[in-house]
Parts: C-alpha cells; sequence; structure tokens
C-alpha cells in the first residue's frame, strides 16, 4: 500500500456518487486524501448525500460524448463505478432500461477509462452473477446469472477481462450482497428489504413479504464494505481479481423482520405475498478477501447494523413509495408492483 502523502490529490472519479453505496465510497475515498469529482445523474440518488469535500458533476453514465469529455477534462487515476440501477426482480420487467443503464452505461465508463488512461478501474458487480449455484457462492464458481441484472453485471465483468487482454487496463471487481445502512432509499419498492420493511413501519403497516419468507441472505452494513471498495485500489495484488464482499452469516427474511421490528419499537406485523421467481439462497465465502485485504475490520453484527439504519430512518421519517414509470413487459408482474402508493 501507498503512504498518505504518495495519494494527496491523486484524482479519482466515482458514478453513482449520490446512491447509496456510492456516497459511502466517496467518504472513503476523502478519508484516503483522494480527489474525488462525484458524478450522478440523480435518477436515484440524492444530492445531499454527496460529500460537500467532493466535486458533484451531474451527469448520465449513459452518456457516451459527456463521459469522454469528463474524463478527457480531468484525467483520472483511478474510477470507481458504480452507477447502475440495481433492482434484480424488476430488472425481468425493464429489460431495455437495465441493459441500457447497467451495461451500455458501463460500456461508455471503460471506454473513456482505456482512452485517457486510467490505472484501475473498480467495478460494483453483485453476487446475482452466481444464479442458484452451489452455496456457498465462491468467486471460482461459474457464474449462471438468472435475471438481466445479473446478466448485465456478468458481462461488464467479462468486458474489464477482455479490455485488460487488449489495451492492459487493470481492474478490480466487487460483488456486494444485500447492503443496507444510512442514506439507503427506503422510498424504492423494488429493492433493498431492510428499507422497505422500516419504511412500512413508519407508516404504520405490516411488513411485506414474497412467499413464506424462508429465503436466506447474508444483509451487509454499509460500513463492512464501502471502505474495502476504496481502499482496494492501494492493494496491487487486489488488481485483476474477482471478490465478494459482505456479511458471512445468512438470516431468512422472516428473521430479518423480526429484527427490523425490535429496532424500530413496534410490533411485529406481517403480509404474505405471492411468492415471486428469485434465488431462495444467496450467501457468499469471504475468503479470497479475507487473503487479499488483511485490514478488514470485523463484520457487524445485523442486530447493530439494523439498529444503526433504524435510528437514521426514524430520524428521517418515512416516504411515499414511488413506482418505477416505465415497465416494458407486464406479463407475471407482481401484482403489489402494479399497484399504486
Amino acid at each position: 500500500m501507498t503512504g498518505r502523502g504518495d495519494r494527496l490529490g491523486t484524482k479519482v472519479l466515482v458514478t453513482g456518487a449520490a446512491g447509496f453505496i456510492g456516497s459511502h465510497v466517496v467518504d472513503r475515498c476523502l478519508d484516503l486524501d483522494f480527489d474525488v469529482v462525484a458524478l450522478d445523474d440523480l435518477s436515484g440518488g440524492f444530492p445531499e448525500n454527496v460529500n460537500r469535500k467532493a466535486r458533484f458533476v451531474h451527469g448520465s453514465v449513459c452518456d457516451a460524448a459527456a463521459v469522454g469529455a469528463l474524463f478527457e477534462e480531468e484525467r483520472f487515476r483511478y474510477v470507481y463505478h458504480l452507477a447502475a440501477y440495481a433492482a434484480e426482480g424488476l430488472s425481468h420487467f425493464i429489460r431495455r432500461y437495465n441493459y441500457e443503464t447497467n451495461l451500455i452505461g458501463s460500456v461508455n465508463v471503460i471506454n473513456a477509462a482505456v482512452n485517457t488512461g486510467v490505472e484501475v478501474l473498480v467495478f460494483t458487480s453483485s453476487i446475482a452473477v452466481y444464479g442458484r449455484n452451489q452455496l456457498p457462492m465462491t468467486e471460482d464458481l461459474v457464474p449462471r446469472p438468472e435475471d438481466p441484472y445479473g446478466i448485465s453485471k456478468y458481462a461488464v465483468e467479462l468486458d474489464l477481462k477482455a479490455c485488460h487482454d487488449m489495451f492492459g487496463l487493470d481492474w478490480i471487481v466487487f460483488r456486494p450482497h444485500n447492503v443496507y445502512g444510512e442514506r439507503q432509499n427506503i422510498a424504492d419498492r423494488y429493492r433493498n428489504v431492510i428499507g422497505i420493511f422500516m419504511n412500512q413501519v413508519l407508516q404504520g403497516k405490516p411488513m411485506t413479504i414474497f412467499g413464506d419468507g424462508r429465503q436466506t441472505r447474508a444483509f451487509s452494513y454499509i460500513d463492512d464494505v464501502a471502505p474495502i471498495i476504496a481502499r482496494s485500489v492501494l492493494h496491487p495484488l487486489a488488481r485483476n481479481e474477482v471478490f465478494n464482499v459482505g456479511a458471512d452469516t445468512p438470516y431468512t427474511v422472516l428473521e430479518l423482520a423480526h429484527e427490523v421490528a425490535r429496532a424500530m419499537q413496534a410490533p411485529p406485523g406481517i403480509v404474505h405475498l405471492p411468492s415471486r421467481n428469485e434465488v431462495d439462497h444467496a450467501y457468499a465465502s469471504h475468503e479470497r478477501l479475507r487473503r487479499i485485504f488483511p485490514d478488514r475490520r470485523p463484520v457487524t453484527t445485523l442486530r447493530d447494523g439494523i439498529e444503526r439504519m433504524a435510528a437514521w430512518v426514524r430520524a428521517h421519517g418515512p416516504c411515499e413509495a414511488t413506482r418505477f414509470g416505465a415497465i416494458e413487459v407486464e406479463k407475471n408482474l407482481p401484482p403489489s408492483w402494479r399497484a399504486q402508493g
């Protein structure tokens, strides 16, 4: 790793910087004394999320000309590409939007990185690339994504490998999973189950669960994810490697609902909705991460992380759940996703 003095003034770009994970990566990059440019189109993020010490640029990764011009002007050393619309279940019904945003937008960033000599591009993929593989999910499994979101993420991973072979662009891929914490958009009805639960509790509504609630996930607190992503460019052994990042212990969605109710100081009211097409069990191994990042901090327990997020949510109050306005395929869309409000 380089010393702090060597990092002063190092210019970096964070895309998706007004979003949940992106805004925390901005903070951690600033902690490393990087000169941070924060890019976001505000389609899913909020300007107040962006640290004022960063330089905010309002723009979309889907605008190839604007992305190219920004890279030519700023000449970034490192790029953290987090801009995406990360809704696995909904991606079946917004296929064109998913690929334009998550795949073509990523290609625009990669092209600009190659053309301007970026040293390392850090990409946040997802464990959605694994599909229904054996558990725990390990980086040496052959990905078999089952939804357009996972397909787009894996396609970008493959493109980064091809770019390295052809142009020498170094990359680092992280596959986070079920990340939660402060600044998460609790108004999004399609993703981030913890935020959905907390928003429902604040509104005096029961928590809604698709199916029987026995699906398992390892829910990952943001402070266990963002610092590793930010520091990764300083670890030479991390380059051109893929890492799962997040919590180790899986919980059922039912167990999660009870933890949320306890933290929100509310009775655990639950309504079960018809099950939807999703992976039943998803949790990952982090042995490779531990080998390459020995400075990884102890993982936050689910109870502690939920309590921290709950305090933030209570301070900010409930939000009206928003509806995605451009559904492309109505067939098999869950009824609760059709309803307004």
